[in-house]
């Protein structure tokens, strides 16, 4: 008996969602398994990265005990117990802790005397290139500064010219070594514009400014201070 067209398309609608159940036990048959192996894929890689994450930081508080640890040793003239847990912070893959282990322990070779030791710790700073830029231009400010007296002046004012400039912070410090390396060279006219500029540069520490101001006057160039800012630079800070 023909089918009245009302209950054709219910035919074809049972016989289409039947395909559809087919399809689905098919796919589920042939890739179930698959399926399972990739979500507990997803959720064993998910589950991995959250330990990793905790892991990373219980290892960043470890490591952050343990510089103060030196630091406290340190503070109670334990140098030998704080060098040895600044060494086993030196290979950190947390870049502060480890730029921060070699600056103390370049500052503990300073206070030694042992200029040369100290530059050589400043200049792994300076030339590990996975770390920021603001961590390498402070190392190799201070290695020129423990260095200063075994170099060419050439030599100072080609490594620190990037430095020497009003748009880096540490304008005075290098402005000076490299001011002092053009008088050496001969070159008073070089010297007593850098003077001159970083007498009115504001971010300038203000000691630096009024050194540059007398340096200035005595080659000749008539530069008075600039205001003193009001706020700490970067120099002042790393020097307190």
């Amino acid at each position: 008996m023909a089918l009245t067209p009302q209950n054709n398309q219910a035919f074809l609608r049972e016989v289409d969602e039947e395909l559809r159940r087919d399809q689905v036990a098919s796919f589920g048959r042939r890739y179930g398994l698959w399926v399972a192996v990739a979500i507990v894929a997803v959720l064993a890689a998910f589950g991995g990265w959250i330990w990793w994450q905790h892991h990373q930081k219980e290892k960043a508080a470890e490591q952050g005990v343990l510089l103060q640890q030196a630091m406290d040793d340190l503070g109670a003239s334990k140098v030998n117990a704080a060098t040895s847990a600044l060494a086993k912070l030196e290979s950190s893959g947390s870049d502060g802790y480890r730029a921060s282990a070699k600056f103390v322990q370049a500052d503990i070779l300073l206070n030694k005397q042992d200029l040369k030791g100290a530059a050589a710790k400043f200049a792994e700073v300076a030339n590990d290139t996975s770390l920021p830029g603001e961590f390498r231009d402070l190392a190799l400010l201070r290695q020129t500064a423990a260095e200063y007296d075994t170099l060419k002046p050439q030599a100072v004012v080609d490594r620190l010219r990037g430095l020497a400039s009003k748009q880096s912070p540490w304008f005075g410090s290098a402005g000076e070594m490299v001011a002092v390396a053009y008088i050496r060279l001969g070159r008073r006219d070089l010297a007593g514009k850098m003077f001159g500029e970083m007498a009115q540069t504001e971010s300038v520490p203000e000691s630096i400014r009024q050194r540059a101001v007398q340096m200035a006057s005595a080659l000749g160039v008539d530069a008075p201070a600039s205001k003193a800012p009001t706020t700490p630079t970067s120099e002042e800070k790393n020097a307190g």
